[in-house]
């Protein structure tokens, strides 16, 4: 019994040693970014795709259960269309709530200048736009975003329009060993995105 105790102490302290040194290379980073998302006009950078053979939605005139939609909106640095252009959010949103104002998000944000250009941050998850704030996940990414895991917190900053909505998206990823050692500004910031950490 004792040598089994022995054995059973000796795996555990093995694996936690094996896990340390790659849970002490992790780096935490922080985005605040400005995503643009124009369903009409000028500059219409979001197209409806599937007309959603559901029904009509009690809180969303003009919406289907269904509804399908696909994006290329600008990601900037402030929440003013005329910011500084960071990169591309580019995926798709479903109406999925049968009463609740809640869509399926699946993007990934394309990151096109600074300390990131080249990286890419993988976000999925549920969107319920009657609430202030929404969590979304990271589920992965590329380059310094290489196995990004962690969250967004989803805002709806303001409406420019009927047509422009404006989120405001504070992404927070753990990203693994290497990967997170994109430069910085000397202030723990990217050269060109908002990083708090």
């Amino acid at each position: 019994m004792a040598s089994a105790c022995r054995l059973m102490f000796l795996v555990c302290l093995t694996v936690a040693l094996a896990t340390a040194p790659a849970a002490a290379r992790s780096k935490q980073v922080h985005l605040r970014v400005y995503m643009h998302d124009i369903t009409g006009g000028l500059g219409q950078t979001a197209v409806q795709l599937v007309k959603g053979p559901g029904p009509a939605h009690p809180s969303m005139p003009g919406a289907h259960f269904g509804d399908t939609t696909v994006i290329d909106d600008a990601l900037t640095e402030g929440p003013d269309a005329a910011s500084r252009a960071v990169g591309r959010a580019q995926g798709s949103y479903m109406l999925a709530g049968l009463r609740e104002p809640v869509l399926i998000v699946s993007m990934t944000a394309a990151l096109t200048g600074g300390a990131y250009n080249g990286s890419t941050i993988s976000v999925v998850g549920r969107d319920d736009v009657s609430a202030a704030v929404r969590e979304l996940a990271v589920s992965g990414g590329t380059g310094a975003f290489r196995k990004a895991t962690r969250h967004v917190l989803w805002r709806t900053a303001r409406m420019e329009s009927r047509d422009h909505m404006v989120l405001e998206l504070d992404v927070y990823a753990t990203v693994p060993g290497a990967a997170a050692a994109a430069p910085s500004d000397g202030q723990g910031r990217a050269s060109v995105l908002n990083t708090d950490e």
